[in-house]
């Protein structure tokens, strides 16, 4: 064996180590994040001095959006966060592979852990908040669509909301300035895709937003929708900002805005090149 075959190798088996730990972490931010959303709700939404001080479903969209939206700016700009890219959203894992920022192959791993890590966040809430957790009107913090939406509107409202939302960050990720900002862009974007849409779709915008709800509630009449549809109107939308923005690439794989190394755009490179291109550039070589 080579150097240069020796040195893949060793490149392949770190990049296994990695997504296994990356998606570990995938299931971690995906868990605190539907622990945060089910508690959220709960308060919010269910019995309490709170939910009964805030005048009307409007008002309390509003704060749960704003609530949401900043733990999952925090999730992306946490350590773990940092590590594994911060998606907690396999609809997102998707327009980044298609952004070619993120391996094809760890859409997959990511969806599992970030599915698994949502049904481990809403059995958590279960156990730490109680009954009042699967009690009406919290059940689990299921979402449940006005009565007159059907499939079909349903679907392209959660394809439209999502693949708006990756079209703006995919812009945002493209500009150094706007890059440093994405988690907040995150953040806000989902906060108001729940408050605007929450009386009618619920405004899940997430596959794993609903997945754990339905699952341990038992709803799970209309889950395909929720589970098909942001992945559709992430993928459309990718390829439509690729489109639009054929000479410019997304400058970072994260969305807390850093390079592979974890340092911020506006700051200077080093010399030290990544393995992954060391192998690049030898298998290049004659």
């Amino acid at each position: 064996m080579d150097h240069s075959q020796a040195l893949s190798k060793n490149v392949e088996h770190v990049a296994f180590a990695r997504l296994v730990r990356d998606s570990t972490f995938e299931l971690m931010l995906t868990s605190v994040l539907l622990f945060g959303v089910v508690s959220i709700v709960r308060w919010m939404i269910g019995p309490s001095p709170t939910s009964r001080a805030i005048p009307g479903i409007y008002g309390e969209l509003w704060i749960v959006g704003a609530t949401v939206g900043l733990l999952l700016a925090w999730l992306i700009m946490s350590p773990p966060g940092r590590t594994s890219r911060g998606h907690a959203n396999p609809a997102i894992s998707l327009a980044m592979s298609h952004f070619g920022v993120f391996p094809a192959a760890g859409v997959v791993p990511y969806a599992i852990a970030q599915l698994l890590g949502s049904i481990v966040g809403v059995v958590a809430a279960r156990a730490g908040w109680g009954q009042d957790v699967a009690d009406p009107p919290v059940v689990f913090a299921v979402i449940k669509p006005a009565p007159l939406w059907s499939a079909a509107p349903l679907f392209a409202a959660e394809a439209t909301g999502m693949g708006l939302i990756v079209f703006i960050v995919g812009y945002c990720l493209s500009g150094p300035r706007l890059a440093l900002q994405g988690p907040w862009v995150v953040g806000l974007l989902i906060g108001l895709g729940i408050a605007l849409l929450g009386t009618s779709t619920g405004g899940s915008l997430n596959p794993a937003r609903q997945f754990g709800p339905a699952v341990v509630s038992g709803h799970t009449d209309e889950l395909w929708v929720f589970l098909a549809a942001p992945m559709a109107g992430a993928g459309i939308a990718a390829r439509l900002l690729q489109a639009f923005q054929r000479r410019r690439k997304l400058l970072t794989h994260r969305l807390c805005g850093t390079h592979p190394d974890d340092r911020r755009l506006d700051e200077r490179s080093g010399t030290a090149q990544p393995v992954a291109l060391q192998v690049q550039r030898l298998r290049k070589e004659p």
